[in-house]
């Protein structure tokens, strides 16, 4: 009777120290959950109720560090530090505890402090970008600029969409372009391509051709519409020669040198073998144009993979000019334009034609091929052009003009392939 007693009362004990145990654990999850909930708000009084709910949670102390850091309405960087301090002492491996401190002790102008806690971080996490961000700029601050571009270098290894801000900081701290290449960008292409972005869109188109020469020598791989930017930036100064040589580099890294077509053209994927469209020297496909279906077609076509296809649905005498091309040509030059064209029950005595639109600052002509309506098989379109004295570019448009009757709407398909502008031999006289 005694051991059964014994062994009842030993159950009983284990039920009620299990029931404290989740009495406890109970409690401590409610109060964890309700310092995360306080912690959530962000303001100062449920702040401190989170800390005094989890005081040895360092997180809880960084937030409230944080809140009188960049509270704009009543800082305390004095407290802020204090909490610092205190967060710390429980969670010395907290990088972001340390930069913040650096950023706090900077801001109260104590740099020695600062660099300290700036050096803790980096001790913490070496390999961290943002840690040699904050530091480099810190000590670009401090008037130390070989460290601080040391610094500022490893950020963008870290993280190259850092290029841009690390590049321009250095020339406004005085270096020149080469000085900044050499000592802010590593041998990473995004890192080159986030400068050139960024220094083209603020017009110094100069600074971008300079950054992108250093790329070239590094025969990097990269979409060809990373070069849209500084390639549209020069087209629009009307630098078409730096254009041209700065697309036809990008064509070589993109992988897309070998595109088939005539050799020698100018007109860069003549054949609709690319998938690039709407930027630089690729084609320009509209796409507002109701009246008119454009698309690429590699079911029909007269070479290669694919081909050009317009479909008029017929409800619209349509003025169409929704594929253009701008193409590098050279002045004073000699050209033999060419294309291939296939239509099928093309109504209308207005098919599709081409349109060749010089562009100078003086000389600027237009000209235009034979239209093609009805139903004809793969014919070849051929037209002799020159380029005037001023002449650097030749915009090349698949159109259809209106007819003279409002009511003649047009139906049918066009396919278009094999568009080359290929500069003539030139002559030389006999001896």
């Amino acid at each position: 009777m005694i051991l059964r007693l014994s062994s009842n009362a030993h159950r009983v004990a284990l039920v009620l120290v299990s029931f404290l145990v989740a009495v406890l654990l109970s409690f401590f999850s409610i109060r964890n959950a309700l310092a995360v909930r306080y912690a959530a708000l962000q303001t100062a009084a449920s702040l401190e109720r989170a800390m005094h709910l989890e005081p040895a949670d360092a997180r809880n102390w960084y937030l409230l560090g944080r809140y009188w850091q960049y509270n704009l309405e009543d800082p305390d960087t004095a407290r802020a530090i204090r909490s610092y301090h205190t967060a710390l002492s429980l969670n010395p491996a907290s990088w972001e505890t340390w930069l913040d401190l650096a950023a706090a002790h900077e801001s109260e102008s104590n740099p020695i402090e600062a660099r300290d806690a700036f050096l803790h971080a980096k001790k913490v996490y070496p390999l961290s970008a943002e840690v040699s961000w904050q530091y480099g700029n810190f000590l670009l601050r401090q008037g130390e600029l070989d460290p601080a571009f040391t610094e500022m270098r490893l950020a963008v290894e870290g993280d190259p969409k850092r290029a841009a801000e690390a590049f321009s900081r250095s020339l406004r701290a005085g270096s020149s372009v080469e000085a900044a290449l050499d000592r802010i960008l590593p041998p990473i292409s995004e890192a080159y391509l986030d400068v050139i972005r960024d220094q083209s869109a603020d017009g110094h188109t100069a600074n971008a051709i300079k950054v992108w020469d250093r790329l070239v020598t590094l025969h990097p791989r990269f979409s060809l519409y990373d070069s849209f930017p500084l390639v549209s930036t020069l087209m629009a100064q009307r630098r078409i020669a730096e254009a041209g040589r700065v697309w036809d580099q990008a064509v070589v890294f993109a992988g897309l040198a070998d595109l088939q077509g005539p050799p020698h053209s100018v007109l860069w994927d003549g054949g609709f073998e690319s998938s690039i469209r709407n930027g630089g020297f690729s084609w320009l496909i509209s796409e507002g144009f109701h009246a008119v279906q454009v698309g690429i077609d590699s079911q029909e076509k007269h070479s290669g993979n694919s081909s050009l296809r317009l479909t008029f649905d017929g409800k619209s005498n349509v003025n169409f000019a929704g594929v253009c091309h701008y193409v590098p040509v050279q002045p004073s030059t000699a050209y033999r334009f060419s294309a291939w064209v296939k239509t099928s029950g093309l109504t209308t005595d207005q098919g599709i034609r081409f349109q060749l639109h010089s562009l100078g600052t003086l000389d600027t002509s237009t000209v235009v091929t034979p239209e093609v309506h009805g139903t004809v098989p793969w014919t070849p379109i051929v037209l002799p052009w020159s380029s005037g004295k001023d002449v650097h570019e030749l915009q090349v448009c698949v159109v259809r003009l209106p007819s003279e009757g409002a009511e003649s709407k047009i139906q049918g398909t066009a396919w278009v392939d094999d568009v080359a502008l290929v500069p003539e031999p030139t002559e030389h006289p006999k001896p």
